[in-house]
């Protein structure tokens, strides 16, 4: 029992001083010192005076200030001063890594994000990929921080990692061999004209410059004829409230709500509008969202949904909806507090329900869904009936977590089977496209678009026996029966990861979205006219004809 509470004492004393300085904070009256603080304070003199070993209180503090502050919600932070310089660089430029988002869980690290066009993503480490292991040695058990995460994954340009990853498809880890590059800061995954007068962009997160790159994307779609857009923020996990608004001010009209944040206190409450300035308030347009759609995203979303400027279409969204606020403490740490929450223009709350200090459920919250049935069928989606809002047109929308969509689409399983989990899960899709693209890097560049390179690459039966030979080779059997059930999927897949290494990630998702059930329904949408969902017209010159 002794040698137990001697274990525990350092972070128990951790967790009353900084408890006391953060009550202190909180509760004291100009001068006034709290009872409580006051009360903490003589605890941890106490503990400093009279404790067997002599303990520094700066480690106290850092060893208990990343669970005093994780345990007020799912989404406060604690920054060390060591970490904040490359944290703030994820938004800002480029660096040197692999090419994920993570949060930590438990002992291992989650993949929240593959960055477009990254390493990771290059080698098949997919969102929802836990690291447990790096470079042999196992996460297992460790407290691991956002500084270590940083340590193993960041490093030189071309040096190597090992991770091993658990992933939930497949029943043993999985090893990848990743070669650090530069990250981009870019914003704009794609854009294109998917028909001739529909324009696709899509974006990955809101950064500094996401506005930027947005409006010159849109706005060259624009020049080349495109009348309508498909804005696709699926996987989409946010980041810059500004951003958000500058781009939903594009799509509204002057005075028209864009979101809303409410604090604790009246100064922390405020309300942006739309000031008329956006070229494209007239044009028709379908955003996709998933249940990775998160923060800024749902904003968005929010604003045109609420609006009745916009179909959202897809599944319901994250629900991130607690913003941070940074505070630097005096040794250049930083604590990033959630000070207001987002309310989309009807009133919505975006943020889903949490219980402070246990986050592990919140955690297993999109997990649930997929046990639930919520991602793969409308019926078992359970609206909150305490929590009814309307649309500008009157339409009724639900509170209570994220946002709903408009028009549902379910997770496309078509060609999901064992083989195709073992070969995707394997790496080996991004293996053999990339190897093909390697050995024929010569001819296969001289194509100047898809439909260009398309032509170059094998007949569709000719690129699966290939590939099913490779995956033969590498460890996986010929199952013929699930090889033509997945055959269109894995060939799809092929032509386009050997598009994107020959091409860019437009490449990529040209050839994807013909298969995308989602982007299919959102060109049906826009063909058959947005007014009988919204409401009302979209396109003010074809209401005057």
């Amino acid at each position: 029992m002794k040698s137990k509470l001697t274990y525990w004492m350092p972070l128990i004393g951790a967790i009353l001083l900084v408890g006391g300085m953060w009550l202190g904070y909180l509760l004291a009256d100009g001068d006034q010192i709290s009872p409580a603080q006051q009360k903490l304070n003589t605890i941890f003199e106490m503990v400093e005076d009279e404790y067997v070993d002599e303990v520094s209180p700066d480690s106290l503090v850092e060893l208990a200030l990343p669970e005093i502050i994780k345990n007020l919600d799912p989404h406060s932070l604690y920054i060390p001063a060591s970490e904040l310089d490359r944290m703030n660089r994820d938004l800002e430029s480029s660096f040197y890594g692999i090419g994920v988002q993570f949060q930590i869980m438990s002992d291992s690290i989650c993949v929240v994000e593959v960055v477009s066009g990254g390493p990771a993503q290059r080698m098949g480490v997919l969102p929802g990929d836990r690291i447990v292991a790096v470079d042999g040695e196992s996460l297992t058990g460790k407290n691991i921080t956002n500084e270590d995460v940083f340590r193993y994954l960041r490093g030189d340009k071309d040096t190597t990692v090992k991770i091993k990853v658990v992933r939930s498809t497949s029943k043993k880890p999985l090893d990848f061999v990743i070669k650090r590059g530069e990250i981009p800061s870019t914003s704009v995954d794609a854009s294109y004209l998917i028909e001739d007068s529909v324009g696709y962009v899509r974006l990955s997160k809101f950064a500094a410059n996401t506005y930027s790159e947005f409006l010159q994307a849109i706005s060259s779609l624009k020049a080349k004829g495109a009348t309508g857009y498909v804005l696709d923020l699926r996987g989409n996990s946010g980041g810059l409230l500004d951003q958000a608004i500058l781009i939903a001010n594009e799509f509204l009209n002057p005075m028209q709500n864009i979101v809303e944040v409410r604090g604790r206190n009246q100064h922390d409450n405020a309300n942006w509008m739309a000031d008329g300035s956006g070229s494209f308030i007239d044009v028709p347009v379908v955003v996709l969202v998933d249940e990775f759609t998160a923060s800024s995203s749902e904003i968005v979303a929010g604003a045109l949904q609420d609006n009745d400027r916009g179909l959202i279409l897809g599944r319901r969204t994250f629900g991130k909806g607690l913003v941070q606020r940074p505070f630097m403490l005096p040794d250049s740490s930083q604590i990033r507090l959630t000070v207001q929450r987002y309310y989309t223009p009807s009133g919505r709350c975006i943020q889903k329900t949490y219980e402070r200090g246990k986050n592990t459920n919140y955690e297993k919250e999109i997990v649930d869904r997929y046990s639930t049935g919520e991602i793969f069928s409308a019926d078992s989606i359970k609206f909150d009936k305490e929590n009814i809002f309307t649309t500008m047109n009157g339409r009724t929308v639900y509170g209570g977590g994220g946002i709903m969509p408009d028009v549902f689409v379910p997770s496309d399983t078509t060609g999901l089977t064992s083989y195709y989990f073992q070969v995707a899960n394997g790496g080996l899709l991004n293996k053999f496209a990339y190897e093909y693209a390697d050995l024929n890097r010569e001819d296969l560049s001289k194509a100047k678009n898809v439909n260009d390179l398309l032509k170059k690459l094998p007949a569709r039966d000719v690129l699966l026996w290939a590939f099913v030979r490779y995956a033969a080779d590498n460890g996986v059997p010929q199952r013929w029966y699930y090889i033509n059930n997945s055959a269109s999927l894995i060939v799809n897949q092929l032509r386009a990861l050997i598009a994107r290494d020959i091409l860019g990630m437009n490449a990529y998702f040209e050839i994807t979205n013909t298969e995308d059930i989602a982007v299919k329904e959102a060109l049906k949408q826009l063909h058959q006219g947005l007014d009988d969902i919204l409401g009302a017209p979209v396109n003010k010159e074809n209401e005057n004809e």
